[in-house]
């Protein structure tokens, strides 16, 4: 069992996505404050991004946005998160996200999205960290991608244990108890990362 005070979650900024997606973001939000776990996300004020935080403030919860300078001056950060931390790069802000989080979450998204996701599962398979990870499959979004993956094992380039490294669920309420019962990743698997 792991031991969640915090969650990053990443998504999209995106407001033209479907209702689905908005929907999932704000139970999720909803999710962790009412099991007073922190939300530790990209700052965004729209997309899911902005859901999410709603969702977690409307419960009471704590929404900490993560945010590179450029988009403040920007005006995409949210005003109505309880803390926002700015840093200087988007290189930065990823580091900073894993660094508060107890487990990270990957909603619908992006190239941004994608590319977090992805980040964090290298530096799970590389043992850099052990945390949680779980996909939020939302209306079956993370097929293909998943899809990927299993080519992936079926091509050697992943080991069949990689597979192990992240969690797939359907919807929100699903999210923290998958993460509770995540099995525990031994940074001495590095040992598997090469083929």
């Amino acid at each position: 069992m792991h031991s969640i005070g915090s969650v990053a979650v990443y998504c999209a900024s995106s407001s033209q996505v479907k209702d689905v997606y908005f929907r999932e973001a704000f139970r999720l939000g909803e999710q962790l404050a009412l099991h007073s776990v922190d939300l530790i996300y990209g700052d965004g004020g729209i997309g899911l991004m902005g859901e999410i935080a709603r969702g977690c403030l409307s419960q009471g919860g704590r929404a900490i946005g993560v945010i590179p300078r450029f988009m403040v001056e920007q005006g995409w950060n949210n005003p109505d998160s309880t803390r926002t931390i700015v840093v200087e790069t988007m290189h930065e802000r990823k580091q900073t996200i894993e660094r508060m989080a107890d487990a990270m979450v990957a909603m619908p998204g992006g190239i941004g999205t994608f590319e977090e996701l992805l980040e964090c599962l290298t530096w799970k398979q590389l043992g850099l960290h052990t945390k949680p990870v779980v996909i939020l499959n939302a209306d079956g979004y993370y097929d293909c991608l998943l899809a990927c993956f299993k080519r992936m094992v079926e091509e050697k380039m992943l080991r069949p244990i990689h597979e192990q490294m992240y969690t797939v669920v359907s919807h929100a309420e699903q999210v923290l108890p998958a993460i509770m019962n995540m099995p525990e990743w031994d940074a001495s698997i590095r040992r598997e990362a090469a083929i």
